[in-house]
């Protein structure tokens, strides 16, 4: 029975079962375990062909390596929050720089260099504090807040749907992170104008107090230096010494992940109790729990052949590839406002068909177009969690906010669209 239906149609149906349970306040990782088993059984994958697939994916190195580097990256995140790091790496930046408009911006653009759910209500007091003597509304308070909290989100290694998309799609992640930053600093440039729009808070931008030593401030950033700079000079060492390890930039990464940790915990005198229990934080296993069903997902997607069929499908229906790799992350992403769930499930699909239509094209164009598309839908999500509470502290509503958000956003996907046939003519 279930062959007269298109695949299209089959993967369809299993998309809005997911986005069902998401926003039935599901767990992703049981979200994406209930998809493969619905998609093995949709397209006839043989109860132990769906086993094996599972554990393939499950013992795959990249999978084992990226769960291993996202774990980390929340203990570190998680330890320089609890010890109290976090917040004085804010307070040693107050002063470094006097124009309150650059000032605004980069307290939320510090606290978004590391992945916290909710991490727009940690800077939110201090946007406040600066707007509410600048007279920034309560939206355009909000607007900051949530904006610049997430402009790195498009290349940051630290971000596990930056990670989860360069392993799909088999990208090199530094030659991905050199590609993707210029989109920082357009949403940079985005989002400052829109600072910039009310003449209202124009008068004010300076202080007067006297510019702080700039050291104390490094050293509170130390952590995060020490992953982004040794992690990747770690990683090119070993991938040019061992080029056919396939987790080479990993192993860099997770090198200088332990190393980051241990720095927060002697330089903050934390204790091993107070280490254990961040690392008993059951959060911490929900994510692994989540990436590895992710990629559970994304092999029975391929064991069962739906991504085949789909992508006949498609290009029989002679829809432009640039309008599907547009359009199908950014759905996913307003519909679940997570990054790792458009990307677990929109990339999966994306690729194949990228290889069979333009199999002379470069993947990393379609990829990163993709991603800034499917950013944009997460960052316009109403389910966005940042959204919400930023909206909650600064007490405004959506609506307002959205008047902000709207242009920026939908003007960045264009800029991505240009991005991406200049890179796709010339390089």
């Amino acid at each position: 029975m279930l062959d007269y239906i298109p695949a299209t149609i089959k993967v369809l149906i299993i998309f809005v079962l997911v986005v069902l349970l998401i926003r039935k306040k599901f767990s992703l990782g049981n979200t994406f375990l209930v998809g493969s088993i619905t998609l093995s059984l949709f397209f006839g994958l043989h109860p132990l062909a769906t086993i094996e697939s599972m554990i393939s994916s499950i013992c795959y190195p990249k999978t084992i390596s990226l769960s291993i580097i996202v774990t980390l990256i929340l203990i570190l995140s998680n330890s320089m929050e609890s010890s109290g790091q976090m917040k004085a790496l804010l307070n040693r930046f107050q002063g470094l720089i006097i124009n309150k408009k650059i000032n605004i911006i980069v307290f939320p653009a510090l606290i978004g260099l590391l992945p916290m759910p909710g991490g727009a209500v940690f800077s939110a007091p201090m946007v406040k504090a600066i707007g509410n003597d600048s007279n920034y509304s309560p939206d355009k308070l909000s607007f900051i807040n949530y904006w610049f909290r997430h402009i790195w989100e498009y290349w940051w290694p630290l971000y596990p749907g930056v990670l989860l998309a360069t392993l799909i799609s088999n990208l090199n992640l530094t030659i991905f992170m050199v590609y993707m930053s210029p989109v920082t600093l357009i949403a940079v440039y985005l989002g400052f104008r829109m600072l910039k729009s009310d003449t209202t808070s124009e008068s004010i931008t300076q202080t007067s107090y006297q510019r702080p030593p700039l050291w104390p401030f490094l050293k509170e950033l130390l952590p995060i230096l020490i992953v982004i700079f040794p992690g990747l000079g770690i990683g090119f060492f070993l991938a040019s010494i061992y080029p056919q390890l396939p987790v080479s930039m990993e192993i860099g990464l997770i090198t200088a992940l332990i190393a980051s940790v241990l720095w927060v915990k002697y330089a903050n005198e934390m204790s091993n109790q107070q280490i254990w229990k961040i690392i008993r934080n059951p959060q911490l296993l929900n994510m692994v729990y989540m990436i590895v069903a992710i990629l559970v997902f994304k092999g029975i997607l391929e064991d069962s052949k739906a991504v085949d069929a789909i992508t006949k499908e498609l290009i029989a229906l002679k829809i432009h590839l640039v309008v599907i790799v547009v359009v199908l992350p950014f759905l996913i992403g307003v519909i679940t406002g997570i990054t790792i769930a458009f990307v677990g499930s929109a990339f999966p699909i994306l690729i194949p068909l990228i290889q069979t239509i333009d199999p002379g094209g470069n993947i990393l164009h379609y990829i990163m177009l993709a991603l800034i598309s499917g950013f944009a839908g997460v960052i316009l999500s109403p389910v966005h969690l940042c959204f919400i509470l930023s909206n909650e502290y600064f007490q405004t509503t959506m609506g307002a906010v959205y008047k902000r958000l709207l242009g920026p956003s939908l003007v960045l996907v264009v800029t991505g669209i240009v991005y991406f046939f200049i890179l796709h003519r010339f390089f």
